[in-house]
């Protein structure tokens, strides 16, 4: 019988809450689901709070009974809070987390870059927010608890998974003992030790870089901004990378990278930690301040992923499906984007409103997402952590020449994770106006938020379904467009449509935007009425128009929603 552990964590600043496992016997038979989600990290809550708010049950098993130990993921981009605004849990990150844009990168004691990140005033969120991945989960596990479509069962193991056409066998092991499990779909949201993906004998491509990084998180009061500090070759690690970030609650993370030849066990010796730690707080002019240790591991640099993310009726998304480097803080981050495109495919699979090969298209999005990311992530880590004698020469004659030569220090850019564009997605309208348009977000991209008032953004009401933005002064939606839109809801798919322009309230719109000022239009591309963008339920853009008709519209559709 599986048995998870019973004691409470330890931390100096998170306590950890232990919940009671889900037993078999206290629930009655199990029926067939439609969605079981094998994994309750930030990629399995998500999947399913987004699947529930496109209507889909699903049932979340996880082995543990609290959340993960140590803050591992700490930073979450402006992407990733959009999001998580989706899911209701935006708000509890912002009061608790720290907003920051700037990084700046150390070589020799002299500063010789500074990254900004973009924020202007159309942005509800910075760039970048710093919070411990506990805090997270636990916003996520209240979300999924509040859902009544959501059956979060904890200490639940998968241990066994059999495939048969049309449904999946899903063997769980519990405290009392195991029990089975049928479901249409199977979400391998395992992480990176994924026990689905050894089941079924998957194996993932791309390379592992053999440096080792330490991840140290210390209490300590240090008087520096909440900014992403990187150290380059310090004296006390020859050759290697140190990086800092503030986190909340007095707690500092502290990653630096090993000398060959050192085993994790030896680099997480409570001596070794010491001597290092101390040597870093010494270098930036700190020493002697006190720290505590909170929580430190190991971890190696690794740009790998799945060929394909749909493996008969077993679906992989987060780590289970790809391996990327924190640098660039890509982890948890992509994570949130492989959900938020998979909830809502696999919703509209399973509510019959498109065919299956729509999970196809899923698969092809985020593997080329994950690809794209392994390019920039193995540019970031080959400086990091030059994997050879000459990628080290070329990254030292970088570091020298960064001293005096201006040109060359961009190339300290991390290169942060971004969102993917979708821009060769089977999903775009090939009969639209994409080309046409001089500016505003294009084919397959996130949507530009918009502030509409102090306090309120366009993406504080987009989300759930497909999102018709239709650019009119007009009294009223035209017909034939309405039309379409009314079969179109008529056949089950979720669809808004949000008039931009208009002073009063447009009929056949569910939402009128006044944009006085032509702002939005002017940020959108947006010329004369009766322009119009697409949006997909994950908010990407699949179709814009300069003149939308009811024709190019049922197109769209047809196109977006294959059978």
């Amino acid at each position: 019988m599986h048995q998870p552990a019973t004691e409470a964590r330890p931390s100096i600043y998170y306590r950890y809450q232990v919940f009671k496992p889900w037993l078999p016997s206290a629930h009655a038979a199990q029926a067939r689901q439609q969605v079981v989600i094998a994994g309750a990290g930030p990629a399995g809550m998500v999947t399913a709070l987004e699947l529930a708010r496109l209507g889909v049950p699903s049932v979340v098993l996880t082995p543990e009974l609290q959340v993960s130990q140590g803050s591992r993921a700490i930073v979450f981009t402006r992407r990733s809070m959009e999001i998580l605004q989706q899911v209701g849990v935006a708000g509890r990150m912002s009061a608790g987390g720290l907003p920051w844009r700037f990084g700046n990168s150390y070589y020799r004691g002299q500063r010789v870059f500074r990254m900004e990140a973009p924020h202007d005033a159309d942005d509800r969120f910075f760039p970048m927010l710093n919070i411990q991945q506990q805090y997270l989960e636990e916003y996520l596990i209240d979300a999924c608890q509040a859902s009544p479509l959501i059956d979060l069962r904890w200490g639940n193991k998968v241990v066994g998974i059999e495939q048969a056409p049309g449904l999946a066998r899903v063997s769980i092991d519990t405290p009392e003992g195991p029990y089975m499990l049928e479901t249409d779909w199977l979400v391998a949201a395992d992480g990176g030790r994924s026990d689905i993906r050894a089941a079924l004998k998957l194996q993932m491509e791309g390379s592992s870089y053999e440096g080792l990084f330490v991840i140290a998180d210390i209490r300590i009061d240090l008087p520096l901004p909440t900014e992403r500090l990187a150290y380059f070759d310090p004296e006390w690690n020859p050759g290697n990378t140190i990086l800092m970030h503030r986190e909340p609650h007095g707690i500092w993370r502290v990653d630096y990278q090993l000398p060959p030849g050192e085993t994790p066990e030896q680099a997480l010796r409570p001596e070794s930690l010491k001597t290092r730690i101390d040597a870093q707080l010494a270098m930036i002019g700190h020493a002697g301040v006190p720290w505590e240790m909170d929580w430190n591991s190991v971890y190696s640099a690794r740009t790998l992923t799945l060929p394909d993310y749909v493996q008969g009726r077993v679906v992989f998304t987060g780590d289970a499906a790809h391996l990327l480097p924190i640098f660039g803080v890509r982890g948890a981050n992509t994570a949130f984007q492989d959900a938020q495109s998979l909830a809502w495919h696999l919703a509209f699979v399973v509510r019959g409103l498109a065919g299956e090969t729509l999970l196809n298209n899923h698969s092809t999005e985020r593997v080329g997402a994950a690809r794209e990311i392994i390019d920039e992530a193995g540019k970031s880590t080959r400086f990091m952590a030059p994997p050879s004698p000459g990628f080290r020469l070329l990254r030292d004659a970088v570091l020298s020449l960064s001293l005096t030569e201006a040109f060359v220090r961009p190339l300290y850019h991390w290169r942060t994770s971004r969102p993917h564009e979708y821009s060769a997605s089977m999903l775009n309208s090939p009969g639209d106006d994409n080309a046409l348009f001089r500016s505003g977000p294009a084919h397959g991209a996130p949507p530009q938020n918009i502030r509409l008032a102090p306090d309120d953004f366009l993406l504080d009401h987009l989300g759930g379904g497909f999102e018709l933005l239709y650019f009119t002064q007009a009294a009223e939606i035209p017909e034939p467009l309405q039309q379409v839109v009314a079969v179109t809801r008529a056949r089950g798919v979720p669809l808004r449509v949000t008039a931009v322009g208009a002073v009063q309230p447009v009929a056949g719109a569910d939402l009128t935007l006044a944009d006085a000022d032509g702002h939005f239009r002017q940020r959108y591309g947006v010329q004369a009425s009766g322009a119009a963008y697409l949006l997909r339920p994950d908010q990407h853009v699949c179709a814009r128009w300069l003149t939308l008709d009811a024709t190019r519209l049922q197109a769209a559709f047809n196109i977006a929603l294959p059978q």
